[in-house]
């Protein structure tokens, strides 16, 4: 009946290991676990667990873990070793054999491995019984080796150089039949771990690749989606921190701060679906607007010039010649005259029309129609800009046509930034698209929200945002949080084409203003500044 109990109670403790190691889910963790538990089912006083390494064309076994309970002060680093028959390991690695030695000191003759002794003679030690064994996934292939290390007769017994031989037994069959099975088990675990961390950094690796993806197609913004990132999940850190006020009651375990993290990096993945000239448009005109434009100022300024050749040549060709004596006793030619004074109207309608090409440029720049000089001449620049859209050039069909076209026009008068309303909304739409590709992919349970999440970092609290106008009440927290950060990088970045960076200082009183606006969180604002949440991208006060 004893021999019965001994057995169920191994039974139960099987049992138990297997659920542990089954809600593992740390690498680290689930490796201590596993020499943990072999120990103790055995009475080992140490031990040690490698994993075959097989990324490299040659694969190497890798030393993981290690347990001593008599040398607890002892240090183990993780170190790689050749699979070689000549270690103990290695021997079992390679054959798949099991090794269950009474005496490591005294191994049978003609084998080809042998114990290390270094760490017996540098720490005062005396290894003993050995049981070393291979750990076989389900397909029977070899990942792993577990070693275990003098199977005390007293659970508490502390083992010296001196000792070993008398507190210190073989392992028995039935312990390496048991260890077979728990490592066996422990293999299952790994495989499924392993696995994990590999969907896991497949997964890392498809958002990288995303995330890469929108920056090629506008290289502008280069690290702003990783900026963002790190801002979003700072400031979420910073709100679970939170012990007293109206944040207190919040808390974002670590998957929530991961779907947040990916939220915030594919929160402009919809860019993908934004016209590529829309999206890296820098002025009110696109470059081969404004080409065709020079051309065509160009080529006004050629037709005045031959409209000038022609008007003297008729000059010259209907009008009689005459010479006459000046005050000055000089010959003066009245065709010279004539001739000067059409050159001089052609110099002041050449000035004027280099003068509509420099406003032209003035006005292309983004913000322009807003900026000092035009608030300060706006009546004046209204009606230069009123006569350059009147002016009309004489084509090379002798058509005359508007030197700048009604379009081209609306596109120089747009009062602020760079886009028309149509363009706008392409780019305005890239968080629908986002929220679409976003709500595709098969997320995991704790994922599931990233969508939802990522969609609305454009709605502000009054209702004014966009896409769909939500409400204070409508919005996550989460993207509250992911739209602050948003603000904050696109102000504070490095200067672009159609926008100077501001200073840290500046972006902050603007988040407040906008929070004071009831469009923005303002307890979470508050939080970003005291906190200098900034600090995660280098930046200071």
């Amino acid at each position: 009946m004893l021999e019965v109990g001994k057995r169920v109670e191994l039974i139960e403790q099987l049992l138990a290991i297997g659920t542990a190691l089954s809600s593992s889910q740390d690498l680290g963790e689930l490796l201590n676990l596993i020499l943990t538990k072999s120990r103790e089912i055995t009475y080992s006083d140490a031990g040690s667990l490698y994993l075959i390494d097989q990324k490299d064309c040659i694969p190497k076994l890798v030393f993981k873990v290690a347990q001593n309970d008599s040398l607890s002060q002892a240090t183990f680093k993780e170190f790689a070793m050749p699979i070689t028959q000549n270690s103990l390991a290695g021997y079992v690695a390679l054959t798949g054999k099991n090794l269950n030695l009474p005496d490591a000191y005294h191994l049978p003759k003609n084998v080809p491995y042998q114990i290390d002794k270094t760490f017996d003679e540098s720490f005062g030690y005396r290894t003993r019984s050995v049981l070393v064994l291979p750990m076989q996934d389900q397909n029977g292939e070899i990942i792993g080796v577990i070693q275990l290390i003098n199977r005390k007769i007293k659970r508490d017994t502390v083992i010296t150089s001196e000792n070993a031989i008398t507190v210190t037994q073989p392992y028995s069959n039935w312990e390496e039949r048991i260890v077979k099975s728990l490592a066996s088990q422990a293999a299952i675990s790994i495989e499924r771990n392993q696995l994990q961390e590999s969907i896991q950094n497949l997964f890392e690796g498809f958002v990288k690749a995303s995330v890469h993806l929108i920056e090629l197609r506008d290289p502008t913004t280069f690290g702003h989606s990783e900026r963002v990132a790190e801002l979003t999940v700072r400031l979420s850190e910073e709100v679970t921190s939170i012990t007293k006020g109206k944040f207190k009651s919040i808390y974002f375990n670590e998957s929530q701060i991961q779907e947040i993290r990916y939220a915030a990096l594919l929160h402009d993945f919809g860019k993908v679906c934004v016209p590529e000239r829309i999206l890296q448009k820098r002025k009110k005109l696109y470059p081969e607007q404004l080409e065709v434009l020079r051309h065509r100022f160009a080529l006004a300024q050629r037709t005045l010039e031959l409209e000038c050749a022609e008007t003297k040549f008729n000059q010259l060709l209907n009008s009689p010649f005459h010479r006459h004596e000046s005050n000055n006793n000089q010959l003066s030619c009245t065709h010279c005259e004539e001739l000067a004074k059409i050159d001089t109207e052609l110099q002041l309608k050449i000035t004027k029309l280099n003068h509509y090409w420099k406003l032209l440029l003035e006005t292309n720049e983004p913000e322009a129609i807003a900026t000092k000089r035009f608030q300060e001449l706006s009546e004046e620049a209204l009606i230069e800009l009123t006569e350059l859209s009147e002016y009309k050039y004489r084509d090379i069909d002798g058509q005359l046509k508007p030197l700048v076209s009604l379009e081209e026009m609306e596109q120089l008068l747009i009062p602020r930034g760079n886009l028309t309303p149509e363009e706008r909304k392409a780019i305005q739409a890239h968080v629908t698209h986002t929220y679409k590709f976003l709500e595709q992919i098969p997320w995991t349970k704790n994922l599931q929200q990233v969508p939802l999440i990522a969609a609305g970092h454009h709605e502000t609290l009054d209702g004014s945002g966009y896409p769909h106008g939500l409400a204070i009440g409508e919005i996550p927290l989460q993207t509250q949080i992911l739209t602050i950060a948003d603000i904050y990088d696109a102000l504070t970045a490095s200067d672009r084409p159609y926008k100077r960076k501001l200073p840290v200082e500046t972006t902050l009183q603007i988040l407040k203003q906008e929070a004071n606006k009831g469009k923005l969180n303002i307890g979470l604002v508050e939080l970003f500044h005291q906190r200098q949440v900034f600090q995660v991208l280098g930046h200071t006060l």
